[in-house]
């Protein structure tokens, strides 16, 4: 047997600034009778409850025991963190979950219920006031997975880890060498609900990082650090590597900094943090190609919008919202993406991110670095949906449509009887880019606030942010909106 809170003990001081940890609630076990249960030894109740610092700033966190009733949840188990989470609420400070949870305690039954319920309820009172963030590295199992689901961040070791609602073993026509739901892999590709994943150790500094970048709580920003780089400094080499803004944005932001949020889950849609004068901004980004760690194509993607990069990018800007991070948007998109999966999911995810967007009041600058055709480009913050700055790239290409599809419709007749229809067809064309497919149409009617030179982008997007540091927006009185 494991020796009692060894690796839950251990995660948390690896986790946290030396010797800075506090322990709250450790004379707390079990008080069930059912099952001979009081006569197990149930220390902590499975978990480790405290506080601590991780670079000076203060966190709260727990950490589940695995070898105590297999860390699964109970009454005084959820008590623990139902505490925790009420303190930090008053600190305003963030909550690290690191768990290792075999689920539901049924020795408890309805008292575990219950002790859930708490555990949800507490979550839903802290979403969008503290950061939440979970890490698994065992079994996160039945409901835990939906707590799971109720933070803002969850990492999940590669390996070992897994999480699930129902076992893949229990679902009927499948098991888990057939399809293990349950995994890293399928949690952070398929369903997008893990946005970090690898070893332990990873997970730990990954953490460490992410704290770093975070407000502590949605109305005291801690996570400004100082600025060493040229704030004038030119970036003209951002045209080469923009198809992939993972690149792209390492040569906008401070330092070179760039966090990738969910980077497995719809990678045609990029989401993370930079930093731009030392301030973090979230951004939001249509990707064409993902580049390996030698600097050669791993996988290109059309500059189209999914279902699945629609949630994406709109889960990410309403956490940005709430915690009053600045959203960057780079924008090259052409359409949605045209497939029957797609195009059932569509409408409402498209929906959620036109809503996240037009709702969000933060700081809002959109670059447009390629293509913004049709209602898809008003989705990805638009000037229609309440975009503060709009910049484009000289060579940005705006409109209802693109230009060789759209003469097709307007000059079908004359394309049709035309006797060089090649010819016919490249002439519209040209004539209807100049006329209404232009950076500069746009701006002449007020859609673009100014068109910018690839070498400018990064002191204009500064300078943006800053002038829009003090930005108050009022909306009409509403208990939540309903989209």
């Amino acid at each position: 047997m494991a020796q009692i809170g060894v690796s839950a003990m251990k995660r948390i001081e690896d986790l946290l600034d030396t010797g800075s940890f506090v322990e709250i609630g450790s004379y707390i076990s079990s008080r069930n009778t059912d099952f001979n249960l009081s006569d197990k030894d149930t220390p902590k109740d499975g978990v480790w409850t405290g506080y601590g610092t991780i670079n000076d700033s203060l966190v709260y966190v727990y950490s589940q025991d695995p070898s105590v009733l297999g860390g699964s949840i109970g009454e005084m188990h959820a008590k623990k963190i139902v505490s925790l989470y009420d303190m930090a609420m008053k600190m305003g400070a963030p909550v690290i979950g690191l768990v290792d949870c075999a689920g539901l305690r049924l020795e408890e039954s309805f008292d575990a219920l219950d002790a859930f319920g708490k555990i949800y309820l507490a979550q839903t009172k802290a979403s969008g006031v503290i950061p939440q963030i979970q890490a698994v590295f065992g079994l996160s199992g039945g409901g835990m997975a939906i707590s799971n689901g109720l933070s803002d961040f969850v990492f999940m070791e590669k390996d070992k880890a897994k999480v699930f609602v129902n076992s893949p073993n229990a679902i009927i026509g499948n098991s888990q060498d057939k399809n293990d739901f349950s995994s890293a892999k399928f949690q952070s590709e398929s369903t997008g609900l893990v946005d970090f994943i690898g070893t332990e150790s990873e997970i730990i500094s990954g953490i460490r990082e992410l704290i770093s970048v975070l407000p502590a709580n949605n109305e005291d920003d801690m996570s400004y650090i100082e600025c060493t780089d040229d704030l004038n400094r030119l970036t003209p080499e951002l045209e080469g590597r923009i198809s992939d803004p993972a690149l792209a944005l390492n040569i906008i932001s401070d330092s070179g900094y760039v966090l990738e949020v969910k980077k497995n889950f719809a990678r045609e849609m990029f989401t993370g943090f930079i930093r731009l004068n030392g301030n973090t901004v979230g951004v939001v980004a249509n990707r064409r190609a993902l580049y390996d760690e030698n600097g050669e194509i791993a996988d290109e993607f059309e500059n189209v919008l999914s279902h699945q990069g629609s949630d994406k990018a709109a889960g990410f800007v309403e956490f940005c919202d709430a915690f009053n991070i600045p959203v960057l948007t780079l924008v090259d998109v052409k359409g949605y993406r045209a497939t029957k999966c797609s195009e059932k999911r569509m409408p409402k995810a498209g929906a959620k991110l036109t809503y996240a967007y037009a709702n969000a009041t933060v700081p809002k600058v959109s670059l447009i670095v390629g293509d913004a055709y049709g209602s898809a480009s008003l989705s990805m913050n638009s000037k229609s949906i309440g975009a503060d700055i709009v910049f484009a790239w000289e060579n940005a290409k705006m409109g209802m449509m693109n230009a060789s599809e759209a003469v097709k419709i307007i000059y079908s007749k004359e394309i049709d009887s035309s006797e060089d229809i090649k010819a016919t067809l490249d002439e519209k064309t040209r004539e209807y880019e100049n006329l209404q497919n232009s950076a500069i149409y746009a701006a002449r009617r007020g859609y673009v606030d100014d068109i910018i030179t690839v070498a400018d982008t990064r002191k204009r997007l500064l300078a943006a942010f800053e002038m829009l540091f003090t930005k108050k927006e009022d909306r009409p009185y509403k208990k939540h909106g309903s989209i």
